[in-house]
C-alpha cells in the first residue's frame, strides 16, 4: 500500500507551510532579535528548508487522488 500523498494534498503542504513559515518570520524572524548569535531567522529557515524538501520529495506528484 502506497501512504504518500498525492498532488493536491502536496499542494496544500507547501501552502500551509509558506504561510506558517511568514507567519513565524513576521513574529519571530530576522530583524526580531536573536535567540543565539545567529538569530531566529536563520534556525526558522534551515527548519523550513528541511521540511520542504521533505514534502517535495515525499509527495507523489503524478496521484490527483481521482
Amino acid at each position: 500500500m502506497d501512504d504518500r500523498p498525492g498532488c493536491l494534498g502536496g499542494f496544500f503542504r507547501l501552502f500551509a507551510l509558506k504561510w506558517i513559515f511568514d507567519w513565524l518570520q513576521d513574529n519571530v524572524g530576522f530583524g526580531r532579535g536573536g535567540c543565539t548569535g545567529i538569530g531566529c531567522g536563520s534556525i526558522l529557515l534551515i527548519v523550513f528548508l528541511f521540511m520542504l524538501c521533505g514534502i517535495i520529495f515525499g509527495t507523489n506528484w503524478f496521484d490527483f487522488g481521482f
